[in-house]
């Protein structure tokens, strides 16, 4: 068996201790960065959640299995082990024993330039926040509606359960072959979401703003936009090894419902974090500025708020002692009985 590690260096921390950990097992590994190797039986990305997509934007061989390695205490939805309790699971990778999940992505072009696909979403906003953004959405060349609206997020499965549903999207099934278009708070009252079929062709042009727009992808690289954004389905899907058993999708809609119902009271701007930090994993509070478009006072004021009611937790990044990492302190909330 050959396993290849990805991580931001071949001297980052987390790289040298899974690369310890697999030698004194005796497996063969190496350091391949965002290189395409086609002798590897899978790859080991360090990062948790963000590390595992930053993987599938740079690479450009997705069909190699990806296990995705956090440093925090909880798990991530795509990288569901710690690096404390990598040593534990060693075995299972020597014997193959795991389950491989595959994720759909959103191709993305912008004004006619193919940019990396994104795993979770993309959104269209103008550069300045709470201004309104005009624009004509079209599924398969047929216009749909002329809006006006604070933005536009287009999400796949996986995504439909962090920014999309924080502006009112649906919970999708993973396995479902669709995507889902969400307006952002439209003029338009009846506006609803949508939910078109994954081989559809999304395109979204004419738009406007009184400042120039811009295009999220995966609430991390921004792209100025002139006039159309088109979207369609990735080819291939990618695949992730899966060594815990996930939750149903039936159960994981449970636990969201009864979050929401027990954190009713709590200020929009702290729900939209403690959302972002469920689906992410742990964040800076940087990064939760950039995924959650909120300016950084609010952020720092929603983090207050959650350090005081114990929702959320604060430590030092083990990669630079000068960064606090913040983490959902109290994951039984999040889990279905």
């Amino acid at each position: 068996m050959q396993i290849g590690i990805s991580g931001l260096t071949p001297n980052d921390i987390a790289v040298k201790t899974i690369k310890t950990v697999l030698d004194d097992y005796g497996l063969s590994s190496v350091y391949t960065g965002y290189k395409t190797r086609k002798d590897l039986d899978c790859i080991i990305v360090t990062g948790g959640d963000r590390g595992v997509r930053n993987y599938f934007h740079k690479t450009q061989d997705a069909q190699i299995p990806v296990l995705g390695v956090g440093e925090s205490e909880s798990s991530g939805f795509l990288a569901q082990i710690d690096l404390k309790e990598f040593s534990s699971i060693v075995n299972r990778i020597k014997k193959s024993d795991y389950a491989i999940s595959e994720f759909s992505r959103i191709s993305v072009k912008i004004d006619g330039k193919p940019i990396y696909p994104v795993l979770n979403d993309v959104a269209v906003f103008s550069s300045k926040s709470a201004m309104l953004m005009e624009h004509v959405l079209r599924v398969n060349h047929e216009e749909v509606w002329h809006d006006s609206s604070d933005g536009l997020i287009i999400s796949t499965p996986i995504g439909s359960s962090a920014y999309s549903m924080s502006a009112g999207g649906p919970m999708i099934f993973q396995d479902s072959p669709v995507f889902g278009i969400v307006s952002v708070n439209s003029l338009d009252i009846t506006r609803r979401p949508l939910i078109v079929h994954d081989t559809s062709i999304i395109e979204v042009d004419d738009i406007s703003s009184r400042l120039f727009c811009e295009v999220v992808l995966d609430g991390v690289d921004r792209f100025r936009i002139n006039n159309i954004l088109e979207c369609t389905k990735s080819v291939p899907s990618v695949k992730v090894i899966k060594i815990k058993k996930d939750s149903t999708a039936v159960s994981a809609l449970t636990k969201k419902v009864k979050l929401a119902e027990d954190l009713l009271n709590m200020p929009p701007s702290s729900k939209l974090l403690l959302k972002t930090l469920e689906f992410e994993g742990s964040m800076t509070q940087k990064d939760l500025v950039t995924k959650t478009l909120l300016p950084d006072r609010t952020v720092r004021l929603a983090l207050r708020h959650l350090l005081d009611k114990g929702y959320v937790k604060k430590k030092i990044s083990i990669r630079d002692s000068r960064q606090k990492i913040y983490e959902i302190s109290r994951p039984s909330l999040l889990k279905p009985e």
